[in-house]
């Protein structure tokens, strides 16, 4: 038998290989990202699903075995009835106190909002000061730690005095609550700036101005940022306190008014209608944040 030539045995391994059937998958192959993003969000989601029906059963297990009377813990059920009533026309009644969940939370995020943008303007130019200017430094960061250590509650009576019962006091008390930790963050970036930049923009011939507004505030800005996401939620916070007088409209005013006839229920429902509205605000932030500041977090 004739030895094929090597000509001949590629031409033969060729047609061979066009007879066999296409290759499958390789199993050792990594799979896509975007897939493995979704995986990783479907995980995720699943386990904070369990997690949730176990609170649930929990809960609900204990008000079956009335642990406690009804009025202080209801049941699950119960606050889900009050969370529809309160978001939806009944017999004539609309929502709690003639306005609609929705009208209560819309409220309070207006009052949180205007106060911390107030804060935002205030907050980041006197932490620049306390940052940059030492002797300012001195006389304004105890009066900033000093505002940071007083619980709302301690100073509303005295915004009540001076501004009267109507919306003043209460956007005073979020724009004294939220101003500290701005100020405080972004004193702290300010000075975490590398001397490095500084001395190349001095070199450069940049003035003090010049410094602050293209040095200094852009490399502090993630730090500023996530002052400004702190401040919000400690604006979140002290709603409730901010709508104790005269809060109506306003979801911790309904929360307040709810405890005075003690509408356990109701209370239960205002305190997770903030929650969840605070989770999507902060997510939003978190957002703002990754579009404004892209280079955070990376080499």
């Amino acid at each position: 038998m004739t030895a094929l030539t090597t000509t001949e045995a590629a031409a033969a391994a060729a047609a061979d290989g066009d007879r066999l059937p296409p290759p499958g998958p390789d199993p050792d192959a990594v799979p896509s990202p975007r897939g493995g993003r979704l995986f990783e969000a479907l995980r995720w989601g699943a386990l904070r699903a369990v997690a949730l029906a176990v609170l649930l059963a929990a809960w609900q297990a204990v008000v079956s075995a009335e642990v406690w009377p009804r009025v202080l813990v209801p049941s699950p059920g119960d606050v889900w009835r009050q969370l529809v009533l309160a978001s939806t026309v009944h017999d004539g009644v609309r929502g709690y106190g003639g306005h609609l969940l929705v009208e209560h939370l819309g409220v309070s995020l207006g009052r949180i909002g205007t106060g911390s943008a107030y804060a935002v303007l205030a907050g980041v130019p006197l932490g620049l000061l306390i940052g940059t200017v030492r002797p300012l430094a001195v006389v304004l960061e105890p009066a900033v730690t000093f505002l940071r250590t007083l619980p709302p509650l301690a100073y509303l009576s005295l915004l009540v005095i001076w501004f009267g019962i109507d919306e003043a006091p209460k956007i005073w008390l979020l724009v004294i609550a939220a101003l500290p930790p701005i100020a405080a963050a972004t004193a702290a970036a300010v000075r975490t700036v590398p001397g490095q930049l500084v001395e190349a923009a001095r070199a450069l011939g940049s003035g003090p101005l010049a410094l602050l507004l293209s040095v200094r505030l852009p490399s502090a800005l993630p730090e500023i940022l996530t002052g400004v996401r702190i401040a919000v939620g400690v604006a979140y916070t002290s709603v409730v306190a901010a709508e104790t007088i005269n809060g109506v409209p306003g979801i911790g005013g309904m929360i307040r008014d709810a405890q005075r006839y003690n509408q356990t229920a109701l209370v239960i429902a205002g305190i997770l209608a903030i929650g969840l509205s605070g989770i999507v605000l902060d997510a939003l932030l978190r957002l703002v944040e990754r579009i404004a500041v892209p280079w955070r977090g990376r080499a």
